[in-house]
């Protein structure tokens, strides 16, 4: 199988919207990140978007390791675990 024919898709997006954003040209949000969950197919991932030293949204993503060519989710490889677990909780 070529790495090309290997993904992830999105599973389920759980966003809160805690707080009104502001559009100001050139400004830059900061947005972190934290993986919650490795399973054997699939990771969550936390997410927080700040404005102002304030979180505005907080997102839980589900993602799911995909073989595009069979059309079916897939296990994770050790290298994917091991490059995914650097942005586990601690």
């Amino acid at each position: 199988m070529a790495e090309g024919d290997r993904g992830v898709i999105l599973a389920r997006l759980e966003v809160d919207y805690l707080r009104q954003l502001y559009y100001r040209v050139g400004e830059r949000l900061c947005v972190r990140s934290t993986v919650t969950r490795l399973g054997t197919r699939s990771l969550t991932v936390h997410q927080e978007l700040l404005q102002d030293d304030a979180v505005a949204l907080r997102a839980d993503v589900v993602m799911v390791l995909f073989d595009f060519d069979t059309d079916t989710s897939r296990p994770m490889t050790d290298a994917e675990r091991a490059h995914w677990s650097r942005y586990a909780e601690t």
